[in-house]
C-alpha cells in the first residue's frame, strides 16, 4: 500500500502550498488564481529549491511555505 503523508500544508490568500511524502519521494502541489503546480522531487530540499521557479506563485506564499516547511522540519526531527 502507497500511503500519502502531507508534510506541510500552506494556505493564504494567494495561494495553497503542500508538500507530500509518498513511496520516498516528494510530491509538490501548489496553486493559486490562474496557475497550478504538480511535480515529483527526490527530497524535500529539491521540491523546495523548484518552488522558487514555478510561475504564478508570489513570493509572500513562497516565504510561508518555506517558513512552514522549516518549522515542520524541526518538529519532525525532533520527535
Amino acid at each position: 500500500m502507497n500511503v500519502t503523508r502531507h508534510f506541510s500544508d500552506t494556505r493564504t490568500g494567494e495561494g495553497r502550498v503542500r508538500f507530500l511524502i509518498q513511496a520516498g519521494r516528494v510530491r509538490l502541489m501548489a496553486e493559486g488564481p490562474g496557475w497550478r503546480q504538480d511535480s515529483t522531487h527526490a527530497t524535500l530540499e529539491e521540491a523546495a529549491t523548484f518552488l522558487a521557479v514555478v510561475p504564478g506563485l508570489s513570493q509572500t506564499l513562497y516565504e510561508e511555505a518555506l517558513n512552514d516547511l522549516e518549522r515542520q522540519t524541526q518538529f519532525d526531527g525532533a520527535a
